[in-house]
């Protein structure tokens, strides 16, 4: 029998069976449409994630004060250091100017710039509230900051009396909105608007000598973190090594008793990509469960399709039909059934993909939009199709093995 005419009677055998096929092909349909749906929203999130990321700066390193030792986490700040065990202290552990002058001595360093924060007051044309300052070295933070301006300028080496704000904050944090120039008071003290970021936070930057004076109980020459920018950052590890070497010596600890946290971008890019891949992963598993549940469907559509065609089997054998014929109809007939689902399954999962993200707004991770690729389109059309000849395989060898007068006596 040649095989057009076998695809044919797979084909006829389909439209024979209209409403238990389509039953069946439904159940592809649901799983193949939650592929897509979930590796086109992942792709998205990555491409998502991967431009926040680069945005982050990977030649960009972060000295905090304290060191948390029980779970090996960076980035633990305060009086006690984080620290647990016979190495903790009541004794505040902070940064200072000698680790400041430590760091400088290093020429894989481009940058330094020095951090203090804070919680202040700030108040514009009557309207009140709390947020957050920085204070910056205004000579070198337009240089390391990944922050970009929308209106305005950053901070120079010159400014005083200067403030760049949050977008959010010059946009709806107050009754009206703040324009470059404009006078916003901070703890009694009045500061211009140079420039309002590109972003959707309250946050405030000033130059660090103005934020020693505005944010209570700040010591002049002591900081929040050093923030340092490398030369190379294909060096990064190199450097990170050299820059814990390096302040070890100046602060006379060990790597028992450290008391500051290195820590790099690339390590917060690698944790969130992690993340991202454990949850494609677990989502996937369990889109798989749809296509677990519409193969035991083709399986059953077959095995009650054989039953039902065991006559004309018979009759087919009968005059000629070999057995490599009749499983290549049975397996044509449930490859055809996982084709028809997984091309609607793909129209249905594109547009549930673009649903999707609105749903999802509300979480960080969330935020993008979903690419369908080709290479997706791809694999979840020929896993549909594997789907339906894995479960047609056994129906399709039962039938062909059917013996001519026992299936012509079948009633």
């Amino acid at each position: 029998m040649k095989l057009n005419k076998c695809f044919k009677h797979a084909f006829n055998m389909v439209l024979h069976s209209k409403l238990r096929s389509w039953l069946t092909i439904t159940g592809i349909v649901i799983g193949v449409a939650a592929v897509i749906a979930i590796v086109s929203i992942g792709d998205g999130m990555q491409q998502s994630l991967n431009a926040q990321l680069n945005a982050l700066g990977g030649d960009i390193v972060t000295i905090s004060p304290g060191f948390e030792r029980g779970g090996g986490m960076f980035g633990m700040r305060g009086g006690g250091g984080g620290s647990s065990g016979p190495q903790a202290t009541t004794k505040e552990i902070v940064l200072g100017r000698s680790d400041l002058q430590a760091l400088k001595g290093l020429p894989d360093i481009a940058l330094i710039d020095t951090n203090i924060r804070g919680s202040v007051d700030i108040s514009y044309l009557g309207k009140t509230g709390k947020v957050s300052v920085t204070g910056v070295d205004q000579g070198v933070w337009s240089q390391i900051t990944t922050s970009k301006i929308k209106t305005g300028r950053m901070l120079d080496s010159a400014d005083q009396n200067v403030i760049v704000i949050g977008g959010r904050l010059a946009s709806s944090y107050f009754d009206q909105p703040v324009g470059i120039n404009k006078m916003i008071t901070i703890n009694g003290s009045a500061f211009r608007v140079v420039g309002i970021l590109d972003d959707q936070s309250n946050s405030v930057y000033m130059p660090i000598q103005m934020a020693y004076q505005m944010i209570p109980d700040k010591t002049n020459d002591i900081y929040y973190t050093l923030v340092v920018k490398i030369r190379d950052e294909n060096q990064l590890d190199e450097v990170i090594t050299k820059i814990e070497n390096k302040l070890m010596t100046a602060r006379h600890v060990t790597t028992k008793s450290k008391d500051f946290s290195v820590s790099s971008r690339k390590e917060m890019q690698q944790a969130r990509a992690d993340t991202m891949n454990s949850m494609n992963t677990f989502l996937l598993a369990i889109a798989a469960v749809s296509l677990i549940v519409g193969s035991i469907g083709i399986a059953n559509t077959m095995f009650t399709s054989v039953l039902e065609k065991t006559k004309e089997i018979g009759i087919m054998k009968a005059i000629g039909a070999r057995n490599h014929d009749i499983l290549l109809i049975f397996l044509f007939n449930a490859a055809f059934i996982g084709l028809v689902g997984g091309i609607i399954g793909i129209m249905l999962g594109t547009l549930l993909s673009g649903f999707m993200p609105a749903l999802m707004g509300g979480l960080p991770m969330a935020r993008g939009t979903a690419i369908v690729t080709l290479n997706s389109i791809f694999m979840a059309l020929s896993v549909s199709v594997t789907v339906g000849i894995l479960a047609g395989i056994i129906p399709a060898y039962q039938a062909s093995k059917l013996k001519p007068v026992d299936a012509l006596r079948y009633e």
